[in-house]
């Protein structure tokens, strides 16, 4: 997912992020025997699909059905809908009967075939965005009724994924925000910094940088608390690239050197540190400094 995009227990994301088993739930209870958090490696669904066939050999029932939606999920991170579609299909006849986390997570992949941020232009319709949004409807609504609030809080941002539309982007980012403000379970309350990246990039859009603003920083606060150092820079990221449109040009620089720094540190330098290290150069009339930065995004882009 692009940079400033929409963030997927993904960072979101450009972050993707993993959905985590409930814990801590009020009544009524549930346990799933499969922890599907540690299969997951958004960055290689190739990986990851082997993983869970490897689980789908052991697993029975609810958990089978489960597992084999993550399979479905896998192959759309990799732009193959028509596969993930097909996967779902031969679930379909036991979805009916199945518990609430099974059929959530059918339909969840359902919608995610039809539209999500792995979906290019030409592969969306408007027939598409239709079953997507059914999908994501009925998704929300069965996670609400099981009190499965991470994963209304998926189908809620899912959403945002079919209505591209600013204002309705805002809208289902405050739902989400809603959902994980009511909600005392410990994976809801993961995904505030995601939701809040969320909020921020659809007030941005808006031109409404005050507000962005104060929501990119609620994520710093919220990512800074956690071990993913790289979903923190992504969040100070995104703090510096509300400076910029506010022409707190100096600022935005403080923070995107910062980050340039931290990057390199960890063997992970940033493209989209440099593409804005160049606009701000750019805008302080250093054409040298533009031009460097321009090169070292070139070079991180082959």
């Amino acid at each position: 997912m692009k940079r400033g995009g929409i963030a997927r227990p993904r960072i979101v994301r450009p972050i993707r992020i993993c959905v985590a088993l409930l814990a801590g739930l009020a009544a009524p209870a549930f346990a799933f025997a499969i922890d599907l958090a540690p299969l997951w490696n958004f960055a290689d669904p190739v990986a990851s699909e082997r993983r869970f066939r490897e689980a789908l050999a052991t697993a029975g029932g609810d958990d089978a059905l489960i597992v084999t939606t993550q399979i479905a999920r896998t192959h759309g991170l990799r732009r193959d809908f028509e596969r993930a579609r097909t996967i779902l299909a031969g679930i379909e006849p036991a979805i009916a009967t199945a518990g609430a986390e099974a059929r959530v997570r059918y339909h969840l992949e359902v919608g995610r075939s039809w539209a999500s941020a792995t979906h290019a232009r030409d592969q969306r319709s408007p027939e598409g965005d239709a079953r997507a949004r059914a999908a994501f409807r009925s998704a929300r609504e069965t996670a609400h009724s099981a009190r499965l609030d991470d994963l209304e809080i998926d189908a809620i941002h899912m959403f945002a994924f079919v209505d591209t539309a600013p204002a309705d982007q805002l809208r289902w980012a405050q739902e989400a925000l809603a959902v994980v403000q009511a909600s005392t379970q410990p994976a809801a309350k993961r995904w505030e910094a995601s939701v809040r990246n969320n909020l921020g990039y659809a007030l941005h859009t808006l031109g409404r940088y005050d507000e962005a603003l104060a929501e990119f920083r609620a994520a710093v606060a919220l990512r800074e608390r956690g071990t993913n150092a790289a979903a923190t820079r992504v969040a100070w990221w995104m703090v510096a690239w509300t400076l910029r449109a506010m022409q707190r040009i100096d600022e935005a620089i403080d923070i995107q050197s910062r980050l340039e720094r931290e990057g390199d540190a960890a063997g992970a330098p940033d493209r989209h540190v440099f593409e804005e290290l160049e606009a701000l150069h750019r805008a302080t009339g250093d054409e040298a400094g533009a031009r460097r930065y321009a090169e070292r995004g070139r070079a991180t882009a082959r």
